[in-house]
Parts: C-alpha cells; structure tokens; sequence
C-alpha cells in the first residue's frame, strides 16, 4: 500500500509540474495561434519576441534594480506590445499580402536578427552583460517558497507561473468571446475581407492581434526565463515545441490550443519520468515533443482543402530581361565570373578559401532553387540532407571503401531521405510544410545523428581535403554550372511543365492526367541530392564532419539568404552562398560586433515584405524601367471611341444619357473608373450614376465585368483611373472599411456572412442590438445561436441584408443578390430592396439574369467587355432585343 501511494505521488508530481511547464507551452501556443489566425502569418520570430521580452526583464531587476514585478510588468506589459506594434508596421502588415514564402523567410530573419538586436543593445548601451549560465530570478520570493498541496508539493515560482498563465488565458478568452474588440478580431479571423466591407478596420486588428500576441510571447518568455535563462536558441526551441500546441489547437481555437499545451507538457514529464525503455536511444526523449508536432501536422490536415505544394499566390514574376538579346542577359554573370576567378588566384589562400567555402553554400543554396522556387514548397530539412550526406561519406571512407564510392553513398543517402520526407509534402502545403520538415530536421539532430555508430561522437570523420582552395573554386564552379544546366532542362522539359502546372493549378493539373505526388517526389529526390553533393564537398572543404556541423536551424539561414538574393534563380543561389560566406568576414575585419550582420539580415526580411522575388529580381525591374522610360515615345492621342471609354464595344446610348436620367441629385457616382487585377485590365472607363431612392440595375453576361464594379465601388479593389464620388466627395482613396462606415454596403456575391460566427454575433458586427432584425426576421431569431455558415443559402442572404432595415446604409450595392435562392427567397429579398428604396437608400443591383430584377428597376446600365455599353430609364429597356443582343440569349 506504501509503495502504491508513493508511486501516485510520483505520478502527481510529474503530472503537476508538467502541468507548469506546458503552462509555458500553453500561453506562447495561444499568441501563436491569435496572430495566424488574425493575420495569416505564421509567425516564427514569436519565441524570439519572448527572448527579448525576458531580456528586458533582466536588465530591469538585475541591472536598472526594480523589483522583479515590476521589471516584469514593464516587459510583458510595455515593451512587448510597443515591439509587437512596431513589427506589424514596419514588416507584418506587408507580410500579410505576400506569398506564403515571402512570409515564412522574413519572420525566420526576425529569429536571427531581434535577439541580436537585444544583445547589441546591450553592447552599445553598457547595460549589464548577458551570461548565457545564469539563471535570472523567477516572479515571486527568492528563493521561492514550497507550498505542500497534500501529496506533493510545489514551489512558489512554480505556482505563480501556472496562475499567470491561466489568468491570461481567461482575460484573452474574455476579450475575444465578450467585447466589440474581440468579435471584430474574431470577423477578421473568419473572412477579412469581408470584415473590412462591414466597417472593420483590418490593419487596426492586425494591429492589435500583434500586440496581444506578442505580450503573450513576452509572459511566456518571463516565466520561462528562470529554466532557460538567457539563450535565444533555446527560446527558438521553445517555439516550435509551443507550436505543437498550436497545430493542436488547428492553428485557430486559442481553448484548444491552451489544454493542448498544458497536456504537451503533462506528457513529456511522463515520458520522462517513466518511459525507460526511451533511455536507450539517445535523445529520443527529449524528441517528444517533436514527434508529437508531426504527427499532428499529418493527421490533423488531412481534411484540409489546401492541396500540397500549391503557392497559387506565389505567381511567377515577370521576367525582365526578356527583351535583351541573350549575350545582354549573360554579360553580368561573365563579368562577375571573371572578377571571382581574379579575386581567387590573386588573393592569399585564406580569402581563397572563403571563396570556396561560399560555393559550397552556393552549391547546396540550389536546392533551394529546386524544391521551393520551382516547386513552390519551403523545406527547411536542406542542412539535415547535407549533414547525411556528410556523415555516410565520412563513415563510408572510415570503413575502408574509396572516397569516390563513400561520395556517392553520401548523395544516394541524402536522396533516399529527401523520398521519404517527401512523403509528407504529398498531404501537406504551405505552412504547414514548413513545419513538418522542420519537425523531421530537428528529429534527425536529436535522434539519428547522436548515434555513435553514425556520426563517431564528437569526434566526427575523417575525410581527404583538397588541400588547394583555388583547386576547390574550379571544382564547385563546375559543379555549380552543371547543376545550373540541370535545373534550366527541368524548368523547360515535360516534367518542369508538369512541375509548374501542379504547383500553380493543382486541380486543374490531376484532370489533365498530371500527376501530383510524382512531381513533388522528384523534386525532394533532386533537391535533396544537390544539396547531399554539396554537404559532402562542405566536409571535404573542412577535412572533417560530426554531427553538430550542420544544425537544422543552420537550414533557417540559408532558406532566408538565398530567398532575399532570389529563390527562382540559379544566380539567386550563387549570390547568396558567397554573402553568406563573405559578410562576416568584412564585418570582423573592420571590427564590428557579429551582431551586425544578423541585424541587417532583418532588415533584409522588411525589404522582403515589399519585393517578395528577391533583390535580383528587384535590380532587374528597376533596370527595365530606365530603359523604357529612356525608350518611351512621346504621348498618342487616342482614338475618339477609345477616349469616350467605349472602345470596339457598340454605344446605343451615349454615355451622357447617365447623367440625365432621373430627378434629384446624383448620391454616388463612378466617373471614368478603370480598374484591374494585376496586367489585365477589366474595367475600361466605367460611367454610373445612383440617386437617392433609386434602384440602378446593372446587367451584363458572365465575365462583363459587373462583379469587379462592385469591388471598385466599396473600396474592395483600387481604380486605375477615374473617381469614386459619394455625395460629391471624392472616396477614391478611401479604403472598404471608411467607406462602409460612411454609408456604402457591399452584399457580395456568394453571401456576405462571416460563417464562423453565429447569427447574432454577425448581427453584432454592425448592429449594436438586434432585436428589431429577430422581430422582422423570426427565422433568424429562431437560430441566433447557430453558426452562420450551416445557415441555408437563403438564411444567409437574408442575414447579409439584414442589418441594413435596422441601419440602412446610404448606398446599397447588391453583387448576384438571387444567385442559387428558391423563388420565394429572391421574392423576399426583392422586397427587402423595395423597402430600403422607399427609405431613401441608393440601390445598385449587379445581375446576369435580368428577369427578377427589371421589374423593381427605375434604371438599367447594361455592361460589356468592362464598359457600359447602354444606359437608360427602365421604361426604354426592349427585353428580348437586350437580351438577345448583350446577354447572349435567344
């Protein structure tokens, strides 16, 4: 009976005191998860934010003297919120509207470049030095005091740090599910598109989101501080353990990803109090939590809609070169070539061997170019293929086999493992990628190559070097060439076609008889052999290998060095791998702190967040643009037709009949508005006026333009040209959310409802209260409580248009309001608009099918190929010839 109760209470305090520890988990978890979710941006600095917070921390109590509460309300209250504010604006915001890779490289730079920041500051500052053995003080009395709670007990430190945790939760919980904020934060989350059309500022609640987060970041760093101290990788560790919680937690329910961090840290005290039989495999234990986030990236998107690799935002940028002849486009590669070559044999054999030791970077930066910028999927296992590589070369050449034999074993091994990670990126894409490759990087640091029998301990292998680096230099540059041929082949062979058809239209790709999985397959397998070849030539370069030579996280910085230089290119690759090599000697020969370089490579992310392709690709923008601007001709007059707006299309009506149809002054206008997405134009000088209680119906056959219309006139979509006029105050300018808080509804196409959000918390998000809306609508009322996206597609439009009988808006612009609704519905919501015009709303109704909607109609502009092509009263409209002559009927 002793002995059962002594191993409860074994048990208990294990359970306990991982409760405390994933407590930890649990609130950098929860930051995570409210800035992806409010922003899209998975944001890995997120533990490099909780260093510094922790770092102000200690310099406040241990240099500056304040007492540790209030050191600690300064650092997670103050500072981390003011950093978290300062990043949204200088990088976050702009990362939001980049690619998935722009996004994940410029928060990876972050994680290198805001922990030298903080040290730097400290340098240059005199503040107190950072020793990475100490322990700073925990919150609470020092030494901390034991509470007995029965069977166990526990320190003071131990229970302060849960009940922070667990207070934050709950006022984080509060704010979300019971205040304007959070419900604003929670539509942003669900649609934010939308939530701008409905008057919510989306940069304002990115805003806050960033701030929120970050001051759980800096909670969590603060109470961590006392086990990790002040090392900065150990709080990049911290992150991608707090990130299991959050991939839990579905990236989305901050509840689920608190019980999921406390539970990560329950089970790894178990593990490691009781699972033995882990003892003999060297580091397996303390890989928990790394095995827990695969497993949970794997089986917890398998019912996602995303499909692996697809980076459809990641559209290919134009190639400015191409109007130069070839010899122009190959001059400044020859050029540089030449200069490296004259460096090298000129220079002593120390910056030779600099030189070299670039290449070898340049060499593995490949492939990089390979699986991330032709296949679009960011692999952060790049220096975990390398290390392996590396590591059978060596073992291979130690058991007695010729070099060359021991080589290609290397890269057979690295290819062999890049298929078996590839297996993953079959169900996974984007983000969540990312993460499961890390997942394996770390999986191999901890696991495999801590085996004495793989890597030889710390001792590592031996290996024959080439003794000259200009021998080395020749080599790698051949090498370099022939897998730059090797990459131009793929991208202009079947397969390369077959590559970039699965990764920009996936669905499209497997109609077509592509075949998904085999082209991701080959690009892990060719990608993980270049960078198998380049590992085993960095261990020839060094005449050794051991395990710790090539880190997981080393694969954070190459990832973001070649992606600022330019991922889709070869010479992207080159420049980046001599950067890499170069930088930090010039930073010590002219003997600046080696905090500098990390910090500019920071910077590098921001630059990232506005030119997502790369500095090379920015360089040959700016030199496309000189040269046109040099060779531009002077100004042509445009054809009569062309300046009118009108084009080829045939004009019924003039133009000018707008204006003068109807009584009472024009309450909204688009005046010459031309608009696009990207190079294609669509909207070509568009004219229209609405009055006040008047319904305008524009009309116009699928592909017309009509949609993009509405985009332009709620602020949805920018215009090119023209103006956007609201009672005769020029709108253009103003983004969706001013413009809706002015008076101007957008009901979109395919319902404007937030479908995470019940029915009156959608109600809510214009609304103040919204009993009058469950009195005229008591099939709403009947299913307040129920989320708006199980609705019926009647029940949701009618809840689109719903807040508008209680607060009508001045203007009313409707996208398709009848697509997809029975009958008796449209009727309804035609009747909704009848009212809403008697009550002096300006209504703009957008329809393909003109039958419901010329009947409520006072006037009707019919549209064309993005022009309006006939306008005038509804009495003037000949149905049958209208249809038959622009919407294509018979």
């Amino acid at each position: 009976m002793l002995r059962q109760r002594a191993a409860q209470a074994v048990i208990l305090g294990l359970v306990l005191s991982g409760l405390v520890t994933g407590a930890v988990f649990a609130v950098l978890g929860s930051g995570l998860t409210l800035s992806y979710a409010a922003t899209g941006v998975f944001n890995f600095a997120h533990g490099a934010v909780g260093f510094l917070a922790a770092l102000v921390y200690y310099e406040l109590y241990a240099g500056a003297g304040l007492p540790t509460w209030a050191a600690a309300l300064v650092a997670v209250g103050l500072f981390a919120p003011g950093l978290g504010y300062l990043l949204h604006r200088a990088m976050f915001a702009g990362l939001a509207n980049a690619g998935e890779t722009a996004q994940i490289v410029g928060t990876i730079g972050l994680t290198i470049a805001l922990p030298a920041l903080g040290l730097f500051a400290v340098e240059v500052l005199g503040l107190l030095p950072v020793d990475v053995t100490a322990q700073p003080r925990a919150l609470g009395p020092a030494p901390p005091a034991s509470v007995d709670l029965g069977v166990v007990s526990l320190g003071s430190d131990q229970l302060l740090t849960f009940g922070f945790a667990a207070a934050a939760a709950l006022a984080l919980w509060i704010f979300l599910r019971h205040t304007s904020y959070g419900l604003r934060t929670r539509a942003c989350v669900d649609r934010r598109r939308l939530a701008g059309l409905r008057g919510v500022d989306p940069d304002a609640t990115s805003a806050l989101a960033w701030m929120l987060s970050s001051a759980l970041a800096g909670l969590a760093g603060v109470l961590a501080v006392p086990i990790l101290g002040l090392d900065a990788h150990a709080y990049t560790v911290l992150l991608f353990t707090s990130a299991t919680a959050a991939v839990f937690g579905r990236l989305r329910s901050i509840p689920w990803t608190f019980a999921a961090g406390l539970g990560l840290g329950v089970v790894q005290n178990l593990v490691a109090g009781y699972a033995d039989v882990l003892q003999e495999v060297t580091g397996l234990r303390t890989a928990v939590p790394v095995i827990l986030l695969f497993a949970g990236l794997v089986l917890l998107n398998r019912s996602r809609e995303r499909v692996a690799g697809s980076v459809a935002e990641d559209a290919p940028p134009p190639d400015h070169l191409a109007d130069l002849p070839p010899w122009r486009r190959r001059a400044p590669w020859l050029a540089g070539l030449a200069v490296l070559l004259v460096f090298t044999f000129a220079t002593s054999d120390y910056y030779a061997g600099v030189v070299a030791q670039g290449l070898v970077l340049a060499l593995i930066f490949c492939s990089f170019v390979v699986v991330t910028g032709i296949g679009g999927m960011v692999n952060l296992a790049q220096a975990s293929f390398a290390a392996m590589a590396a590591l059978t070369c060596g073992w291979a050449f130690s058991s007695g086999l010729p070099f060359v034999v021991a080589a290609v074993l290397g890269v057979l091994a690295a290819t062999a493992v890049g298929m078996l990670v590839a297996l993953p990126a079959l169900r996974l894409g984007g983000r969540v990628l990312t993460l499961a490759t890390l997942a394996l990087a770390l999986l191999a640091d901890q696991v495999l190559f801590q085996v004495d029998a793989f890597s030889n301990g710390t001792i590592g292998w031996a290996l024959p070097p080439i003794v000259s680096p200009q021998l080395r230099v020749l080599l790698l540059l051949g090498l370099i060439g022939l897998v730059g041929l090797l990459i131009r082949n793929l991208e202009r062979s079947a397969s390369g076609r077959a590559i970039l058809a699965v990764r920009s239209a996936p669905a499209a790709a497997a109609t077509s008889g592509l075949s998904g999985p085999r082209a991701k397959v080959l690009l892990f397998a060719l990608a993980s052999a270049i960078a198998g070849l380049g590992g085993v030539l960095y261990a020839v370069s060094k005449g050794s290998i051991t395990a710790t030579d090539l880190p997981a996280f080393a694969g954070f910085v190459w990832l973001a060095v070649v992606v600022l230089q330019g991922v889709r290119r070869v010479g992207g690759a080159v420049a980046g791998g001599l950067i890499a090599a170069g930088f930090p000697e010039v930073l010590a020969a002219w003997g600046v702190s080696a905090q500098v370089g990390a910090i500019l490579f920071g910077a590098g992310g921001i630059v990232l967040a506005r030119h997502p392709d790369g500095v090379l690709a920015q360089l040959a923008e700016a030199r496309y643009r000189r040269r046109h601007h040099r060779a531009a001709p002077g100004p042509v007059s445009a054809p009569a037709g062309e300046a009118a707006g009108q084009g080829d299309s045939p004009v019924l009506v003039r133009a000018d009949r707008v204006a003068g149809v109807g009584d009472g002054p024009v309450l909204f206008r688009l005046a010459g508005v031309a608009a696009g997405y990207g190079d294609t134009a669509v909207l070509h000088g568009v004219t229209l006026d609405v009055r006040a209680g008047e319904v305008v119906a524009l009309l116009g056959a699928n592909g017309a333009g009509k949609s993009t219309t509405c985009a332009v006139a709620a602020g949805d979509l920018p215009a090119t040209a023209g103006r956007v006029l609201l009672d005769g105050v020029d709108v253009t300018a103003w983004p969706a959310h001013r413009r809706a808080r002015a008076g101007i509804l957008l009901a979109p196409e395919g319902r404007g409802v937030f479908p995470g959000l019940t029915v009156e918390e959608n109600l809510r998000v214009r609304l103040r209260a919204t009993d009058e809306v469950y009195d005229r609508l008591p099939a709403l009322a009947a299913r307040r409580t129920v989320l708006a996206g199980a609705l019926s597609g009647g029940e949701q439009q009618l809840l689109t248009l719903a807040p508008a009988l209680v607060r009508p808006p001045r203007v009313l612009i409707a996208d398709e309001p009848s697509l997809g609704l029975a009958p008796l519905v449209v009727e309804q919501v035609f009747q909704l608009f009848a009212e809403l015009r008697a009550r002096g709303v300006a209504l703009l109704l957008v329809e393909e099918k003109a039958s419901e909607v010329l009947d409520l109609a006072d006037r009707v502009a019919f549209m064309r190929l993005g022009r309006i092509v006939w306008s005038g009263p509804r009495a003037e409209v000949d149905p049958a010839r209208m249809a038959a002559t622009y919407l294509g009927a018979t």
